[in-house]
């Protein structure tokens, strides 16, 4: 019998009230799993509006110690009674520091750890370094019940260098929550299509599925604002968009794989086969171009 994996990626728009934002998952998350989803990913930073489009002390505020993070706490016993793993983004406090996180929920509704976003952006609209410290945990690869999932934050999802780190650590499928739009300092630059093309640029050069959760809808944490673009997407192992969304759809995405036929057909590629460590001294600067 071959071994599948369910996935579901949800996207909709999110309010300033963490309980209402929680509760909105929650309905979500239970939608998908009707769906016969088996692993969820909500967006980046659903607990509340994306914040880091400035610079105010006050968001430190809304910070919690990753085990303590009202999303985690309340996610975990409807991971449990759904049966399903959930990838929970949270801003999350660690003494004096903050990092933008991801926990790792299983199906038996238990914290699997914590993985820190790699990546920290700093651009108009974008301000993540100054609420952030860069991600010390390295990147993760989660055995949850149903397969091994590889989970990066937004800015992660751009670069080959953290897809193809998930991949040599076993990872089966790749998930990305995100929080993009429009572009405070140019109203004609539109990433949307960019954004889903290096994903799928990951999905090929790894034979893998992924999984990107974007938010929707206009948010006035500045004076100017900011609309989020959708576009949240399934790939499968060709690149090709098996499940999608436009800009103002709310909703969950689902789509099942076949795990087996996907670990022979990248045997069958050689992508893993052919690598030349020997040469890639420049990518790490332990080596001169």
């Amino acid at each position: 019998m071959a071994r599948e994996i369910t996935v579901a990626g949800i996207q909709t728009s999110y309010g300033t009230d963490l309980q209402d934002n929680i509760d909105k998952t929650i309905g979500f998350i239970r939608e998908a799993a009707k769906q016969g989803a088996q692993v969820i990913l909500p967006s980046e930073l659903f607990q509340g509006p994306y914040f880091c489009v400035s610079q105010e002390e006050h968001w430190f505020e809304h910070a919690y110690e990753w085990d303590k993070h009202p999303c985690v706490t309340q996610l975990m016993p409807i991971a449990k009674e759904l049966g399903v793993a959930i990838p929970v983004s949270i801003f999350e406090r660690e003494g004096p520091m903050y990092y933008n996180s991801l926990v790792m929920l299983d199906a038996d509704g238990e914290a699997m750890g914590v993985y820190r976003k790699s990546h920290i952006p700093d651009g108009p609209g974008y301000q993540e370094k100054y609420y952030f410290r860069p991600g010390d945990t390295g990147f993760k690869v989660w055995n949850t019940r149903f397969g091994r999932v590889g989970v990066g934050i937004c800015w992660d999802q751009w670069y080959p260098e953290t897809a193809r780190a998930m991949m040599l650590q076993g990872a089966e499928v790749l998930m990305y929550p995100t929080a993009i739009g429009t572009e405070p300092h140019d109203d004609t630059l539109d990433t949307a299509a960019p954004w889903q093309r290096a994903m799928q640029g990951h999905a090929v050069s790894n034979v893998v599925p992924v999984v990107g959760a974007n938010r929707i809808g206009h948010e006035q944490v500045t004076d100017a604002g900011q609309t989020f673009y959708g576009h949240s997407f399934i790939a499968n192992h060709r690149g090709d968009l098996v499940q999608s969304y436009g800009r103002d759809e709310e909703g969950v995405l689902v789509a099942t794989f076949d795990l087996d036929f996907l670990d022979r057909h990248r045997a069958a590629w050689g992508f893993f086969r052919d690598r030349r460590t020997d040469l890639y001294g420049p990518l790490t600067g332990t080596k001169k171009v």
